[in-house]
């Protein structure tokens, strides 16, 4: 496993619908491995494949909660309900943290690294972790959604 170069703004990958997955193979699952050890190592909670270089429908979630890692291979948003706001920031952005409002509730269908099709259901902040990272797959970057970036200070307690 590797620790991969987080792409930042203003690279045009980042604005760029990625393309579906066709092959499930042991190259995808080693992107799948260095995706999350480049996540851990810069302190994240998601990563998408456009933020590593890679054109391809390919996310990653970690919380560090009971629902563990989660593995996003051409994920679909099947249904979306309720309203939050908080704190969102973004490897791709480093330093820059934005307010953004989300459905609180998401369901996806996805599929897992072996190509079986999944469906999970998320709230609260995990639902915002999806969310953020589905949107890096369709080149849509949280900074687009903020209400209000915020300093530093304003996130000292909060989940960012």
């Amino acid at each position: 496993m590797a620790i991969r170069k987080i792409v930042n703004y203003p690279a045009d990958i980042l604005e760029t619908k990625c393309k579906e997955v066709t092959v499930f193979n042991r190259k995808l699952a080693k992107t799948l491995d260095d995706m999350y050890d480049t996540m851990i190592e810069h302190d994240g909670v998601g990563l998408a494949a456009p933020q590593i270089g890679l054109d391809a429908r390919v996310a990653i979630v970690d919380i560090d909660d009971e629902a563990g890692t989660i593995e996003m291979i051409n994920p679909k948003i099947l249904n979306t309900s309720g309203e939050q706001t908080g704190p969102e920031g973004c490897l791709s952005f480093p330093g820059l943290f934005g307010e953004v409002t989300r459905p609180n509730y998401v369901k996806i269908e996805a599929y897992d690294r072996k190509g079986r099709k999944y469906e999970l259901e998320a709230e609260g902040f995990l639902a915002r972790a999806i969310q953020h990272e589905i949107d890096h797959l369709d080149g849509i970057l949280f900074t687009s959604k903020v209400i209000r970036y915020l300093e530093e200070d304003e996130l000292k307690g909060e989940e960012a």
